[in-house]
């Protein structure tokens, strides 16, 4: 059997477009005279559409692309597409939907399979809006009987009956898996744990792009009854790939160093979140630290060098090595460059607060937020995107200034910790010296006074955080800075436990 994975991306809501996506992957199969094409987890919608489900009027719409579709790919070979559908029955004040994948043939579209099993943590909330489907038989596929799954259906292995099971117990010779599995840290090696263990051939498809923190990384995949990997699609790229089952044989699995991956999935990140929303230029405060460094480097991949600018903005307390090689590195890059000096406004804002500048933290953070003042008129006057260049392990202490070096729409590095970055500058030092040495060695300081270095041991409290974060627990300095967190910008999720829509700790707690 010849089966083509399209591996495409998607944008919520943008029902015409995601068509037009789906049938050019269908053209494209039907050129290699495949049996059988295989689309992401609702693919039509765009995922995750999240409380837009709510929206009837968005789900007529849904309903009449659905067929539109299975008009249009008429003459194509058949396709499971992953879609919403009105369930068989209601609930109150809920959508009452089905996560369906649905099966294009003839002009049709019909019912492969709703998703049983509707997962409610982290970042997931379907039984918010979906109802868990029936149990579903395999269906002939040019004479071969093909099981479909919905994601989460491949994954629970405490279900008293798993839907996988039950379709190889109904004889069906092939699954097809589809899904919009978000990337994390060791994502890969859980899907093809749970694809294994069913025993039988699969096609694992997966969804690839980025929805506001979401990133999907793709690696869509196929494996032999054996277990063995036959075909695997790339990481973080739209990608066709055709499998034949007859006559592969097992391949070495494609991996990338994490370093690699949590860069090229952060450059995704960035690349859809703009280009998803229009925003055609960015922006970013270039302190001559390894966090602004690193940001920098990524959003010019993701961005292009004529569409970046990074604003220096040295004050009194600024090393002048810190200009130097600021200016190194946007050299380095081809950005623009911009330096816009803060002493200025900030002995105006000394004469005006006076004794509010007490000369502690007010006096320091003071500076941030006049630096935010900054970066936020260029985004005004020249429109696009303020990138925040936070870590992870800041946010967790709360060694950031709220409305000072917090601003920013989207946080690339905002589920990164402090030791991870210096892994990925590391990684972009492999080949030259990109990152200018005075950068990477500096001991981290907000140059807020004089001679002031952060005062942590980032190699030992990163990883302590770290842990604290991914077993849902907090520390007293966690606990006093969650109402900063609840304000952040975007955080682009590369962890299994971000901070975001995934963690919802209270403010108020005793």
């Amino acid at each position: 059997m010849k089966v083509a994975l399209a591996q495409i991306n998607t944008t919520v809501g943008d029902l015409a477009g995601n068509v037009e996506l789906c049938l050019q992957a269908i053209q494209a199969a039907k050129e290699q005279n495949v049996d059988l094409v295989v689309l992401p987890e609702m693919a039509v919608t765009g995922y995750p559409p999240r409380d837009i489900l709510f929206d009837s009027s968005f789900i007529e719409a849904v309903q009449a692309a659905n067929a539109d579709l299975a008009k249009r790919a008429e003459g194509g070979p058949p396709a499971i597409v992953g879609s919403v559908i009105p369930a068989d029955r209601k609930q109150a004040y809920h959508p009452s939907l089905f996560n369906a994948a649905l099966l294009l043939h003839s002009g049709e579209a019909s019912l492969a399979a709703a998703k049983q099993l509707l997962p409610s943590y982290d970042v997931f909330y379907e039984d918010r809006w979906f109802l868990s489907g029936p149990s579903s038989s395999p269906i002939d596929i040019n004479g071969k009987k093909v099981g479909v799954l919905v994601c989460e259906d491949l994954w629970d292995e405490g279900y008293p009956v798993h839907p996988g099971t039950q379709l190889l117990k109904e004889g069906a010779e092939l699954l097809v898996c589809i899904n919009a599995s978000p990337y994390h840290q060791g994502a890969l090696a859980n899907r093809q744990h749970h694809a294994k263990r069913q025993g039988a051939p699969i096609i694992y498809l997966n969804l690839v792009g980025a929805t506001d923190e979401l990133i999907f990384d793709g690696r869509s995949f196929a494996l032999n009854a054996d277990g063995d990997i036959i075909a695997q699609a790339p990481a973080f790229k739209e990608d066709l790939l055709i499998v034949e089952f007859d006559d592969r044989e097992a391949q070495e699995l494609q991996e990338m160093n994490l370093a690699e991956e949590l860069y090229q999935a952060i450059v995704l990140g960035i690349r859809d979140f703009a280009g998803k929303n229009g925003l055609k230029k960015a922006f970013l405060g270039l302190s001559g630290g390894i966090d602004s460094a690193v940001g920098a480097v990524v959003a010019t991949e993701a961005m292009g060098p004529k569409n970046l600018t990074a604003v220096h903005i040295p004050s009194r307390f600024t090393d002048p090595r810190s200009i130097q090689y600021s200016k190194i590195l946007a050299k380095n890059l081809g950005i623009g460059y911009q330096e816009v000096a803060l002493d200025a406004i900030h002995s105006a804002s000394e004469t005006a607060l006076k004794k509010l500048l007490d000369g502690g933290t007010t006096a320091e953070n003071i500076q941030a937020r006049l630096r935010a003042m900054i970066l936020m008129a260029f985004v005004n006057h020249h429109s696009g995107i303020l990138l925040n260049t936070s870590n992870k392990t800041e946010l967790a202490l709360g060694y950031a200034t709220l409305y000072g070096d917090m601003a920013g729409s989207l946080s690339p590095l905002g589920d990164l910790t402090k030791p991870q970055v210096y892994a990925i500058a590391e990684w972009i030092n492999r080949g030259e010296e990109i990152i200018p040495a005075f950068i990477m060695d500096r001991a981290p300081s907000a140059e807020l006074k004089d001679d002031q270095v952060d005062p942590f041991n980032y190699d030992e409290v990163g990883p302590k955080m770290e842990a604290l974060v991914q077993a849902n627990q907090s520390d007293a300095a966690m606990r006093r800075a969650e109402h900063k967190r609840w304000q952040m910008g975007v955080i682009l999720k590369l962890s299994e436990k971000a901070f975001g829509t995934g963690r919802m700790i209270p403010i108020t707690r005793r």
